[in-house]
């Protein structure tokens, strides 16, 4: 009779372990996850302002795994959207939070600011200048300034040109004006991250002084000289709105390249196309020349375009291995 009761609680206090023990546990700024092929993927929904170099940075996961995970994903990452981020652990801690900043009154810079008709703050734009240093200048965010302006994240502000920084309750959107809102300061802890972006961004501003003060130098180029700038050139004639070339893809440097060119391999493209190709990740972009035909065979078998050293520098990429949109007419 004593060895039944002991069996008996044996099994009692093994379906009571069972219950007990740990299951794995979601990282907090997930919404869950899910399995696939033996793999755990951690769903992410897209808070304002994230991009898939934030992702794989959070995640520590390269971010060709990221696209590798999500086959429908295509440029920026758009807020609620849903990213599988495929991991082998769970992740410990806790980063920062992902709601959005609360809405306070302006700061005093931006209160010293010119108004416009409609009494929202505005800024012109100088010299290296982008729209990141611009929000941290009057303690707001990037996303903000984007929303305010009806432009992405990724948007690159010219030389002179005026934003809203600061919009007042009465301003209603419209298909071509902004949507005010007052500007919203950051509020997560300071972060490794945020050193390393601040001196990409103080990096990029020097760049950029560096490039304005050579083109004002600079004379004025020949019609027959290609002339490289950041900015998107509009079509020219009627059929080149009909005629033009977008592609998404891979792009890597040319493993021979010596020169100090902006120069390309691409598979269709007629040798001596310009073409402009975009990095789909920080929206930098560069005006190259294609010199080559790139054949489609070994690694080249992924690969959309190859681009010069010089190009890819000044693409603004740490890969080996990036995807970009490609731009041209045939």
């Amino acid at each position: 009779m004593s060895r039944f009761s002991l069996l008996s609680a044996a099994f009692v206090f093994s379906g009571f372990s069972a219950l007990a023990a740990p299951r794995p546990v979601a990282p907090p700024d997930s919404i869950g996850v899910e399995y696939r092929n033996n793999k755990m993927l951690i769903k992410h929904r897209v808070a304002p302002g994230e991009t898939l170099y934030g992702l794989a940075r959070r995640y520590k996961v390269p971010v060709e795994q990221i696209v590798e995970a999500n086959p429908s994903l295509k440029g920026a990452l758009v807020t609620n959207q849903i990213v599988l981020v495929p991991r082998n652990r769970v992740v410990m801690t806790a980063p920062a939070s992902t709601r959005p900043a609360a809405t306070t009154a302006p700061t005093t810079a931006t209160r010293s600011l010119p108004t416009d008709a409609r009494g929202n703050r505005v800024y012109k734009v100088e010299a290296g200048q982008t729209l990141f240093s611009i929000a941290r200048k009057f303690g707001t965010s990037p996303a903000e300034l984007a929303r305010l302006n009806g432009v992405t994240t990724s948007y690159n502000v010219r030389l002179g040109e005026t934003i809203i920084v600061a919009g007042t309750p009465a301003t209603r959107p419209e298909p071509a004006a902004p949507v005010a809102a007052a500007p919203r300061p950051a509020t997560r802890p300071e972060r490794a991250d945020d050193t390393a972006e601040r001196e990409r961004e103080a990096r990029e501003t020097r760049e950029r002084e560096a490039r304005e003060r050579a083109r004002e130098a600079a004379p004025a180029p020949t019609p027959t000289t290609p002339v490289e700038d950041d900015r998107e050139r509009a079509p020219e004639r009627a059929n080149e709105i009909v005629r033009r070339v977008s592609e998404n893809g891979l792009a890597m440097v040319i493993p021979t390249d010596a020169s100090d060119k902006y120069l390309a391999l691409h598979k269709t493209a007629p040798v001596g196309t310009i073409m402009q190709v975009r990095n789909i990740m920080n929206g930098q972009s560069v005006y190259v020349r294609v010199i080559g035909k790139l054949p489609d065979t070994g690694e080249n078998s992924n690969v959309l375009v190859r681009l010069s050293k010089k190009a890819v520098q000044r693409l603004a990429t740490p890969d080996q291995r990036f995807r970009v949109e490609t731009s041209y007419v045939p």
